[in-house]
Parts: C-alpha cells; structure tokens; sequence
C-alpha cells in the first residue's frame, strides 16, 4: 500500500554496500544483498509482524518500512543484549538513539514501534521543508538516510547516504522494505 508519504515501490535504489552485505558473509551487493539480507531476518521479523502493521496503520506509514528500519537496525532483534545496540546507545527494534530520545515502551513493543516511526516520519517532514522541489519518493527515501544519520547529512539526493552507516542506509532500507512488501507487510 501507498502510504501519505509516498509509495516504497517507486523508489529507486541501489541496495546494500559490500561492507552490508559482509554482515552476512553474502558474495554479492545491491539489492540482491539486500534483499537476502532481508529474507535472512524473516522468521524472527514475522514475531513482530502484527505490531509492525498495527503501527503502520496508525501512523499512516507503510509496515514494509518498518520492517526494513528493523531489519537494518537490529536484525529484527538478533543483535540486541536485553534490547540494547550500537553500544548501549540504540534501543529497540528500530535502535532508537537515547543520546538524542527518551526512550519510550520495551524494546519489542508497539511503543517503542511507534516512537521509532514518528522520529522517521519527522524526518520525511523535516526532509521535505529542506528540499521542496523534491517528489514525495524523493522525501520518503531522504527521510529513511536522515533517519539513520539526521536531517543535515542529506545534501543532495544522488549522495543523500554520504555519511550513514556502511554509506547505504537509505538505499539498503529501501530495497529491504521492498522485499518485506512483497511478503505482506
């Protein structure tokens, strides 16, 4: 489904980077590393799966792009010690950033989901105000980079994923939710 900012499906991407694709010791990149990457998180992201979609549709935000953010950010959860990442600074699911949030909710909860998607779709809005000319997909895939690495890091969109993790944050996010679409989500 197309949510109010955009449809995932028409967003162009070139998925993950080699450095990504090594968390799994994948031979390949881009979207197929991806997309696999994606596939390799599935049994433990269908735990959350009615969380996702509840929370997708109370945020009008598409479910595949949370399982992507999820996906990207914690494995959908096999990461994590007690719901904790990134060195005792990400929380949750989603990995949101306590140096810059209160964290809200347990680490799986619908809370933590919802809070995790109002900061992306803070973005996708801050996104916006920043580059007025852009599309809605445009906006969509800048606020997924923003997401991981803030709204200043995005100077252009050829190079909006400069100065994310692994250099392909929103590329990777995209191609992933694009996956997870296609299963249901």
């Amino acid at each position: 489904m197309a949510c109010i900012y955009g449809d995932i499906m028409k967003i162009d991407t070139t998925g993950a980077s080699e450095v990504t694709a090594r968390q799994d010791k994948l031979t390949v990149k881009g979207v197929q590393a991806s997309e696999k990457l994606a596939e390799n998180d599935l049994a433990r992201m269908e735990k959350y799966k009615s969380k996702i979609i509840t929370v997708g549709k109370a945020t009008q935000m598409e479910p595949a792009v949370i399982a992507g953010i999820i996906s990207r950010e914690s494995r959908a959860g096999a990461v994590l010690k007690d719901g904790w990442g990134d060195r005792g600074n990400g929380f949750g699911l989603m990995q949101v950033d306590k140096r810059h949030h209160s964290v809200k909710g347990t680490w799986d909860s619908e809370e933590h989901l919802t809070q995790g998607t109002e900061i992306l779709i803070k973005s996708i809005k801050q996104i916006k105000a920043k580059f007025p000319q852009w599309t809605n997909e445009q906006c969509f895939k800048g606020g997924i980079s923003a997401y991981n690495a803030g709204v200043g890091n995005v100077r252009s969109y050829q190079n909006m994923d400069v100065g994310t993790t692994g250099d392909d944050y929103g590329n990777d996010v995209v191609a992933r939710a694009q996956w997870y679409n296609g299963k249901g989500y």
